[in-house]
């Protein structure tokens, strides 16, 4: 690739530039350890920067997490919304939720799960000095209850249209009240046995789990690979069961595999974040600039294989009821809107910057580099930050960015989901640093205090226009994200759209054929 295509890149030239061979690594180790036939074997993208119950650290944190922690509610391997520790829920009224506990529901160190317990976790999420994922979420609650050992009532300040989803998220658990800081007590289906950082995590079915026929395995062994293509091969050679995350690449190679197979779903989606507290970004046409200034089919092309869909507006999730789409207000890719924007902002002459990424992930590092490419067309020229997941999650905290690639879905199938990536009373590193807008905040909570489905629908038509006009982030594309397995491993499913990242719960029923 010459200077000047860097300049004025060709599809082609951009995607040529990706090509890169696969680097040598060793593998982990312990990661062909000698495990008994019902222990399955998981291969993590990632060793989770924490299991905090109440934190949102990424995809591979969050499955380890519902191993250990449980919920009221929850999801089957089909997607459908069902009972966890509750055995049932009855509404008294639009605002009123009134719970009853499984009787044989108890924490890992043998005690019962009570509505103190409900109560107790519930606290931990809304206390003013919480930084839980779900804490702005959560504030929707007015009061918990303790009617007795076994029933809790939990009072809304206004209806809520998604609060059982809320409830069944891998960051909303009933932990005991006993818990401490450097020991959380879960009642999920398997306990903690053993882990070494960096290489695994090993769990143990619990014997008491409430699901009597649940889990299906005696236990699971996550074991991270730091490389998509080590994981990969991990797969191939036996020395797993199971991986997340199978790199776009191998799609084809295992639908016509016939000792392998997967589960696939369209839901997640690739977006750039901003921080928006100082600098050219903080200026809203710059960062309208950068939504007309990509050619999105490139990044589904040289990430993802083509196996995706370009983003151009709102990112309804699939499965959503609503139709949002509004050509209007889309980011077609069109290099003299965009520098015609960055001339109205005042950087006619374009400027430097810094877009973080991650290595870990080769869909995230391949993103970028079509970003810097295309951004580099308009006169914006970024240097790329390519640390690891971990430090990539601080650095969003923390703001250490201009701009960054990142990729994630909502936890259920509605437009509600995206609260969490663009609520401004609860920042995170999902969110473009500093962004608030009273607009999208109001038009969130309208739409998620309102049941009438018409009404709902009408909201998120103003949100997406919204979105469009502020620019909190810039959708990319869609991705087509899969997991993949021995023909043996039977029961798992990957949960649709929004729900792929709670696709943990299916391993309650995961087993060797």
């Amino acid at each position: 690739m010459t200077p000047s295509d860097c300049l004025n890149p060709t599809r082609r030239s951009v995607l040529i530039s990706l090509g890169a061979g696969v680097v040598a690594l060793t593998l982990p180790q312990g990661a062909l350890a000698q495990t008994p036939a019902s222990i399955l074997k998981f291969g993590l993208s990632t060793f989770p920067p924490t299991l905090k119950p109440f934190d949102n650290t990424g995809g591979a944190a969050n499955t380890v997490k519902l191993m250990l922690y449980r919920g009221l509610m929850g999801y089957d391997a089909g997607g459908k919304l069902v009972t966890e520790l509750a055995e049932s829920v009855t509404w008294n009224d639009p605002t009123t939720a009134v719970f009853k506990l499984r009787q044989n529901a108890v924490f890992h160190d043998g005690s019962p799960v009570t509505a103190a317990d409900v109560a107790y976790s519930l606290n931990e999420i809304t206390k003013d000095s919480s930084t839980a994922y779900l804490k702005s979420d959560m504030k929707i609650i007015a009061a918990v209850e303790v009617v007795d050992d076994k029933t809790v009532q939990i009072k809304l300040k206004a209806p809520c249209a998604v609060f059982l989803d809320l409830l069944a998220s891998y960051c909303c658990p009933v932990i005991s009240k006993k818990s401490t800081d450097s020991a959380i007590i879960g009642a999920g289906p398997f306990t903690l046995k053993g882990s070494e950082k960096n290489v695994y995590i090993e769990v143990a079915r619990f014997k008491d789990f409430y699901m009597a026929d649940q889990p299906k395995v005696d236990g699971i062994r996550f074991i991270a690979y730091a490389d998509e293509n080590l994981r990969y091969a991990a797969l191939e050679a036996g020395d797993v069961d199971l991986i997340e995350y199978l790199p776009w690449t191998q799609f084809d190679t295992v639908e016509a595999s016939k000792t392998l197979k997967m589960k696939t779903t369209l839901g997640p989606f690739m977006f750039l974040l901003f921080n928006v507290t100082t600098g050219p970004f903080a200026n809203p046409k710059v960062r309208q600039a950068v939504g007309y200034a990509i050619e999105r089919q490139d990044v589904v092309d040289a990430a993802f294989a083509g196996r995706g869909k370009p983003l151009y507006g709102f990112p309804n999730p699939g499965g959503s009821q609503f139709d949002l789409a509004d050509p209007a207000h889309e980011w077609k890719y069109d290099v003299e809107k965009a520098k015609a924007l960055l001339a109205e902002a005042g950087y006619a002459n374009g400027f430097e910057c810094r877009l973080l990424a991650t290595a870990t992930y080769g869909m995230h590092q391949d993103t970028a580099s079509v970003v810097q490419a295309y951004l580099g067309a308009i006169g914006i020229n970024a240097t790329l930050d390519l640390p690891d997941w971990g430090t990539r999650v601080n650095a969003g905290k923390d703001g250490k960015y201009d701009l960054a690639v990142h990729g994630t879905s909502g936890n259920y199938n509605d437009p509600d989901a995206l609260w969490s990536l663009l609520y401004s009373g609860n920042p995170s590193y999902l969110q473009s640093f500093g962004f608030k807008s009273a607009r999208i905040d109001g038009l969130l909570e309208q739409g998620r205090n309102e049941v009438d489905q018409a009404k709902r629908k009408a909201i998120y038509q103003q949100l997406a226009v919204a979105y469009y006009e502020e620019v909190p982030q810039v959708p990319l594309n869609w991705r087509i994200q899969a997991y993949a397995m021995k023909q043996s491993v039977e029961g798992f499913e990957q949960l649709p759209g929004f729900l792929s990242g709670s696709s943990a719960y299916a391993l309650d029923e995961t087993k060797f054929a």
